[in-house]
């Protein structure tokens, strides 16, 4: 019956507190880890609204070549005029 005693004794003086402190130096980067995913979550959805715009690009490809060749007739008919 002694040896049990010892035995509890050992197990609450030595055992449990090695276990929670290794759960402890597990659990604080874990919690640490969760904090930046939920920071890269929400701002990779953020960047994800942004790029709604991106099936416009060919559209405006288009308009930027239509408004350099107005450009290059404009720049033409002044070198006719002066």
């Amino acid at each position: 019956m002694t040896l049990w005693w010892i035995a509890n004794a050992v197990f609450l003086l030595i055992v449990i507190p090695v276990v929670l402190g290794l759960l402890n130096r597990v659990l604080r980067p874990a919690i640490e880890i969760r904090k930046y995913v939920d920071d890269i979550l929400e701002h990779g959805v953020n960047a994800i609204a942004s790029l709604d715009a991106v099936e416009e690009l060919p559209k405006t490809r288009d308009l930027i070549k239509q408004a350099g060749a107005g450009v290059g007739r404009y720049g033409a008919a002044l070198d006719k005029i002066v």
